[in-house]
């Protein structure tokens, strides 16, 4: 609630830096020339917003990374939100949830957390199966419409051409960030709904709650049904392998 009042007094520059801070969290690491034109700003407007966000530990700056050969002159910078910078966007209670889940691996053990994160899933199965159904058999057009979906529900999620195949479902912004870095289940069941959703394997390439700038799952092309539907590589087995570059965050 005082977020909320907070948010309702906010003054033009207050609100065109969340404005500039979303946008990074949607698109992953940008730079400022990038952002002027996605958000109709001029670079110095920007640069000014960025700068802010710096100093408040939201944003952090970093040479961009270029493919080929480095250009003469001062690499330009690209700027990605920090863990600070998630957290101010998540869901507030992440602290009352993790409680509540420590209690319960403490007095249920293991399989009981696991249980948790397996009934969350099936939640995000219920929620999302019916868009899910209606885009056919496709397993790349099942996948978009997952991202439509969760995106409708703040996920900033997008899909992008895998780099052996396949594609990626990319989420900028997850609800449960701070608690899925300590438990990891949440993020290992949800990536199996996913290829249940889908109907292809799915794989966990990098996640929020571990650092990186984006959570990303590599569904394999297939069509609905034709996986067999046991486990899914988990994150930990999976991590030697970084997301694409044009879909880090």
């Amino acid at each position: 609630m005082q977020q909320q009042l907070a948010a309702g007094h906010q003054g033009p520059d207050s609100r065109t830096r969340d404005r500039v801070a979303r946008a990074i969290l949607e698109g992953g690491p940008t730079t400022a020339v990038a952002l002027a034109d996605q958000l109709g700003l001029t670079p110095t407007a920007v640069r000014r917003h960025l700068d802010a966000l710096v100093d408040s530990g939201r944003v952090e700056a970093r040479e961009q990374r270029v493919a080929g050969p480095r250009r003469r002159g001062r690499p330009a910078k690209e700027f990605a939100l920090t863990t600070s910078g998630h957290a101010a966007m998540t869901t507030a209670y992440d602290d009352l949830a993790a409680s509540a889940l420590r209690f319960l691996g403490a007095t249920g053990g293991e399989q009981a957390v696991e249980a948790f994160a397996r009934s969350r899933a099936a939640e995000i199965e219920s929620r999302y199966s019916s868009a899910v159904e209606a885009a056919g058999p496709s397993a790349e057009e099942r996948l978009r419409a997952l991202a439509d979906a969760l995106s409708a529900d703040g996920y900033a999620a997008s899909v992008h051409s895998g780099p052996a195949g396949g594609a990626q479902l990319c989420q900028g912004h997850c609800p449960v960030q701070s608690v899925a870095a300590q438990f990891p289940q949440l993020c290992d069941a949800e990536a199996e709904s996913f290829a249940r959703l889908v109907g292809a394997p799915a794989r966990r390439l990098s996640t929020l709650a571990h650092g990186e700038h984006v959570c990303t799952t590599h569904v394999s092309s297939s069509s609905p049904g034709s996986h067999h539907r046991g486990r899914p590589q988990s994150e930990a087995a999976s991590r030697t392998t970084a997301p694409s570059g044009g879909t880090s965050r």
